[in-house]
């Protein structure tokens, strides 16, 4: 997952003005208490980002993908 993919899945689930506001104030506790912000401009793969801030607001995985519903392979480790 690109970093643009990630701002607009983050738009299409969560809404344009909720989402920017969850990715500047929402601190993620699997990651340090960094913001969404914050995780990506450290460097962490988008798509684990995205996976964090959807399972700490319990967005389930029928939803977390926006309406193509393909979630995209996990970054290589």
């Amino acid at each position: 997952m690109q970093e643009r993919e990630f701002w607009q899945l983050l738009e299409e689930v969560f809404g344009r003005s909720y989402g920017r506001a969850l990715a500047q104030d929402q601190q993620l506790t699997r990651l340090s208490d960094m913001t969404v912000v914050e995780a990506l401009h450290a460097g962490l793969e988008p798509r684990v980002v995205w996976n964090v801030l959807c399972d700490q607001m319990d967005i389930p995985d029928s939803k977390r993908w926006g309406r193509d519903h393909n979630a995209p392979p996990m970054p290589a480790k």
